[in-house]
């Protein structure tokens, strides 16, 4: 299972393209950030944002995109103007026919670190470590958005499988990811 992990935002936003499902675990493909100059016109940088990510899911193909969900800033002109970003992404993430999820910041650190009040330090430290890296991706927004594709990756469970199962065109090989691993089922001792 490929997954595109996105931390929305309009001057950065950071993604990374994760790798799950495989023996070894989890394997970044790429990760960077979308910038764009607080120069242009919002309706400048959301379509920046939106070539981005589009460029990135032609590249990787992936079978799902997980995104940092909105948070409430005490600014709400911040909040609204996340929205418009986190809207031309969820766009391209649709048009592109990949299942969407979305995940709050809290759980995304609380999945990758052990807490829901890790700093972005221990976030790129614990990315680094679970996906083997000699150095955690820089900048940090980078590494959130590893972060959200490997809290997608980690937590794609039942409900996760049955999504992603859903949006495997005819033809396409199924990801690993929901083939079953009967391999741990044994038959009753005794019987």
């Amino acid at each position: 299972m490929i997954v595109l992990g996105v931390d929305p935002g309009t001057a950065a936003t950071g993604y990374g393209v994760v790798k799950g499902g495989e023996p070894g675990g989890p394997t970044l493909l790429e990760c960077g950030v979308i910038r764009t100059s607080p120069k242009t016109s919002l309706a400048k940088r959301v379509c920046e944002i939106f070539d981005g990510i589009s460029e990135v899911i032609e590249r990787h193909s992936p079978d799902a995109m997980a995104v940092e969900a909105v948070f409430y800033a005490k600014n709400v002109r911040t909040t609204v103007v996340l929205g418009h970003a986190r809207g031309v992404i969820l766009l391209a993430g649709e048009r592109a026919g990949i299942s969407v999820h979305e995940y709050a910041p809290k759980l995304v650190k609380k999945t990758v670190v052990g807490t829901g009040s890790a700093t972005k330090a221990q976030v790129q430290a614990m990315v680094a470590r679970l996906l083997r890296l000699k150095h955690a991706p820089q900048p940090a927004d980078a590494a959130d958005g590893v972060a959200c594709a490997l809290t997608c990756v980690m937590g794609a469970g039942f409900a996760g499988r049955v999504a992603l199962l859903r949006r495997v065109p005819a033809g396409r090989p199924m990801p690993a990811v929901l083939r079953p691993n009967l391999s741990r089922l044994r038959p009753p001792v005794g019987r």
